[in-house]
């Protein structure tokens, strides 16, 4: 009896332990907490979407998506490391330049500031640097001091494949400000960010930056580091230059929060939305290929971006299936599409990439 108490006892202290990493961050406290409690979406001690979004449909379980993982695709990774371009980080402020990294991280370049969007170049989207899927075979082809001096950093929420703890680390000291959904704010403090170069923001709140203006919108989503969910705001977010206006969509399933935007801020020069990590297990939290087109033209986007997909597996479908059907959908419906290589850049109304790279024998 004692060695079972005993046994108990450990676990559970083991487990705070490993909890307390700094690497899982902070839950919103105090006055932060506060204004997040204020908000018309949080109830019964937690943040909601627009619409109900359940995680998974009732007539599946949790168990059918841990075994749908463990079976696994071994066409889920490319067999040879992913085609990429050394980055061009020249800037001419005349112009708004988009360099995407893999997944959702991406440089924008415009009225001679840097903007870096959800940075994520560790091994592993993961709080364990032994645990979780691997990057894919050549997409470790950047490194974090190769990143010039950055204006902003902006973070669309909180989740591993987003937020990078040890990206952020090495970027706080290059970064004048940091843009960030409300709550993501106690993670930067728990990581050494001054609370002076954080701005986070809810849904609906508009802010300027030198010649800058970002608004925060909704997104279908949730966040968390942890096991207790949304404790802290998903957002999507609007970047108006002086010249042009981009939707940076984070991750969302579809919904009729695109259609809202498009007719309050659109129309957009570009949308760069999600287009991977889908499955029927859960067909509201992320995008399928289809509505991820549907999505750019109900905001009435000149040009979609697709990202989301291309570095890590974190859903069953082939690791090309997302570009290979948003671009089938995008050519349908007529829409323009940029399909760059890592490390290759979109400038807009000049420069979008449209080779299908991702289809070369090799991969």
């Amino acid at each position: 009896m004692y060695s079972i108490l005993i046994f108990i006892a450990v676990f559970v202290l083991f487990t705070v332990w490993v909890l307390n990493f700094p690497i899982f961050g902070r839950v919103p406290e105090g006055a932060r907490l506060a204004r997040i409690k204020k908000l018309p979406n949080y109830r019964d001690g937690a943040l909601e979407n627009l619409s109900p979004t359940p995680m998974k449909p009732d007539n599946v379980s949790y168990w059918d998506m841990i075994k749908g993982m463990l079976r696994g695709n071994v066409n889920g990774a490319p067999k040879s490391p992913v085609p990429t371009i050394k980055p061009d980080f020249t800037q001419d402020a005349s112009e708004t330049k988009i360099t995407w990294f893999g997944h959702s991280s991406y440089l924008v370049q415009t009225d001679g500031q840097n903007i870096l969007v959800d940075p994520v170049l560790s091994e592993r989207p993961s709080p364990f640097s032994f645990i979780g899927t691997k990057r894919f075979l050549g997409t470790d082809f950047l490194k974090v001091e190769e990143f010039p001096e950055l204006d902003i950093v902006l973070i669309t929420h909180d989740h591993y494949d987003h937020l990078d703890y040890e990206a952020i680390l090495k970027l706080k000291d290059k970064t004048n400000r940091f843009i960030v959904s409300l709550g993501v704010g106690s993670h930067l403090e728990k990581w050494g960010v001054p609370a002076s170069r954080i701005t986070e923001m809810s849904w609906g709140e508009e802010i300027v930056f030198n010649t800058l203006k970002f608004t925060a919108l909704p997104a279908r989503h949730f966040t968390g580091r942890k096991f207790k969910r949304n404790q802290t705001v998903w957002s999507a977010f609007v970047l108006q230059t002086s010249k042009d206006k981009l939707y940076l969509g984070g991750d969302s399933g579809y919904d009729t929060h695109f259609k809202d935007a498009g007719e309050q801020y659109g129309p957009f020069d570009i949308a760069i939305l999600e287009c991977g990590q889908y499955n029927t297990y859960w067909p509201l939290i992320h995008m399928f290929p289809e509505q991820t087109v549907k999505a750019a033209i109900d905001l009435g986007a000149k040009v979609l971006l697709p990202v989301h997909w291309g570095k890590f597996k974190l859903a069953m479908h082939d690791w090309n299936d997302p570009i290979i059907r948003v671009v089938n959908k995008a050519n349908e419906e007529s829409l323009k599409i940029a399909t760059p290589l890592m490390g290759e850049s979109v400038i807009l109304n000049k420069n979008y990439p449209s080779s299908k790279w991702w289809l070369a024998d090799n991969l």
